[in-house]
């Protein structure tokens, strides 16, 4: 993320300390023999549009500037956490995910990592281009008129719109 983020600027906010600690309370718990989960350890990154305790959430808005971080966790990412994911930042968006162009005032326009003269679209481009760039190898993403399919298409990614109601 380090080393790909500022060409892409795929992902709004970090959260190292947390991950590592999660990361090393989830090898205390292998250590002791614990179930842990059939995704366990895997990074994930979140779509700044859904909470995650300990790191901001903005909607891509100013008007959510201030807000501090998340108390809590969106329903999907307490289920991701519990599976085993290990959260290790927010992914960017358009501004409350309105648009199929990842850009927004707070953060500014996420690169399509294939060629970063391009979009990776929208409204989880940030998501897709992490995941494109390998900086993640799993992202949450939304998807009401395309959020999740335009992104995955433009950066050469399979990604997964599931019935409505599926997924919280």
């Amino acid at each position: 993320i380090d080393a790909l983020n500022p060409t892409c600027n795929a992902c709004v906010a970090g959260y190292p300390d947390g991950a590592l600690s999660a990361a090393r309370a989830l090898e205390d718990r292998r250590a002791r023999g614990e179930d842990l989960g059939p995704l366990a350890g895997i990074p994930l990154g979140v779509k700044d549009l859904e909470d995650a305790r300990g790191l901001p959430t903005s909607h891509g808005s100013a008007m959510s500037g201030g807000r501090g971080p998340a108390v809590s966790d969106s329903i999907l990412v307490a289920r991701l956490k519990e599976a085993g994911c290990i959260v290790v930042g927010k992914t960017n968006t358009p501004e409350f995910g309105w648009t199929a162009q990842t850009d927004n005032p707070s953060f500014g326009a996420t690169r399509n990592p294939w060629n970063i003269a391009h979009t990776p679209g929208g409204s989880s481009g940030g998501s897709a281009s992490a995941l494109a760039a390998g900086m993640v190898p799993l992202c949450t993403g939304s998807d009401g008129g395309g959020s999740i399919r335009i992104p995955s298409a433009l950066c050469g990614l399979s990604g997964f719109k599931p019935s409505l109601g599926r997924v919280p």
